[in-house]
């Protein structure tokens, strides 16, 4: 049982918790009211072809994934979060004008290039700092608060974007320039309003987190919590294929956005309730509970082409998605030992990244070859299969808390 003491449970969150959370906020607001444009800005004005637009974001997101190792592991090393974390915020919104100033798809391809090996760098330092500032018994509630204020700039950011296109009708360069503020913003504030807890002077930092020596002193019980993050993310393939089912169902270009939206809504309202209660009571019960979550969505949208299918199978998704992400980082952080903190997210986060890749393009094989129901019925039985696996490992994902 994964259980908060009373004293912990009357504690409230340190004010770094909270600042982290609106640095992630108001990057991800930066960030996605670019990312929402940045594909028709290529082809429309740029005269990009689609093939140059995917590997633009292949070549990113594979960037950001690998240097989460390095940065994990060099402030493991380092003994210390904030600086490297800052680096990657620092990167992202320095980054930021060159979208609107880039005069050609080189620039840009440079630009995202950097924003990414941005998010890299923070993404592992970020979460180990937030797992050394968190109280005992409310690591749950500290990573829910986080993922929930993200996924808020995952959907106000979009938002923004669509409003300012409409506001400034279509002119690019200029929502690209709003976009920049709220990233100096996110950079502000992590360098001057976090505190990073001092190190511990009886922890050793590690000499090579990389080395397979740290691989297992990492413990069984975190590659087990690998192992089930690695099968929920082939069980929760991208969700790009909830646009292109919403499309497949007719709903009007102009409000196929909104699919996203309100993923993001349900997800961001339900992570901080799911941390809170993570910390009461047993992460694998919930976890479990998502699962079926993702299974109803997957059954919904594989059944119900229609748009209150859609509807509900996008609620259950981002219900799915609330009662899972930021427990599997809490599980990371109960398991991991202290001094191997930015190894253990680094590596969890590319094994998880890879898996998301490896089932995004498993889903569109199956869409292809027999249209979405297939995708949708495929991700149903990942996800039953799933299910039964976890119940199987039950308590072997329980750790003393470090």
């Amino acid at each position: 049982m994964t259980m908060t003491t009373p004293n912990a449970a009357r504690t409230t969150l340190p004010k770094g918790i909270w600042v982290l959370g609106f640095v992630s906020m108001l990057m991800d607001i930066s960030s996605e009211m670019i990312h929402a444009l940045l594909p028709v800005y290529l082809v429309t004005v740029l005269g990009a072809s689609t093939l140059t637009v995917g590997f633009i974001e292949g070549i990113a997101e594979a960037t950001a994934a690998i240097t989460k190792i390095f940065s994990g592991a060099l402030s493991d090393w380092l003994g210390r979060r904030k600086l490297l974390a800052a680096l990657g915020y620092g990167l992202a919104a320095f980054t930021k004008p060159l979208f609107p100033l880039a005069p050609s798809v080189g620039w840009l391809v440079a630009a995202r290039f950097i924003d990414r090996v941005g998010k890299g760098i923070r993404g592992a330092p970020r979460d180990a700092l937030i797992a050394d500032i968190a109280p005992l018994g409310l690591r749950g509630a500290s990573f829910g608060l986080r993922q929930s204020l993200d996924t808020i700039g995952a959907f106000v950011g979009p938002l923004a974007a669509i409003g300012l296109m409409w506001w400034t009708a279509d002119n690019f360069a200029l929502v690209f320039w709003v976009a920049v503020l709220p990233g100096f913003l996110s950079f502000g504030l992590i360098a001057f309003a976090v505190d990073e807890p001092e190190p511990d002077p009886s922890r050793e930092p590690a000499e090579n987190p990389l080395n397979l020596a740290a691989m297992r002193q990492l413990g069984a019980v975190y590659w087990r919590v690998v192992a089930v993050g690695i099968v929920f993310t082939l069980a929760r393939f991208s969700e790009a294929f909830l646009i292109l089912r919403a499309q497949n169902t007719g709903l009007n270009a102009m409000w196929v956005p909104a699919v996203l939206v309100l993923m993001n809504i349900v997800y961001a309202l339900s992570a901080y309730p799911a941390g809170v209660l993570s910390d009461r009571i047993n992460r694998t019960g919930l976890l479990a509970l998502g699962l079926v979550f993702l299974a109803g969505a997957d059954l919904a949208l594989a059944l119900l082409p229609n748009l209150a299918g859609l509807a509900l199978g996008v609620v259950l998704w981002g219900l799915h998605m609330g009662l899972t992400q930021g427990l599997l980082s809490a599980l990371v952080a109960d398991a991991a030992p202290p001094s191997l903190r930015g190894t253990a997210f680094g590596y969890f986060n590319l094994f998880t990244g890879l898996a998301l890749l490896a089932a995004s393009v498993i889903a569109g094989a199956l869409w292809d070859a027999y249209g979405p129901a297939g995708t949708f019925l495929a991700g149903l039985g990942f996800a039953l299969v799933s299910l039964v696996g976890l119940l199987a490992v039950g308590n072997g994902l329980a750790a003393e808390k470090k």
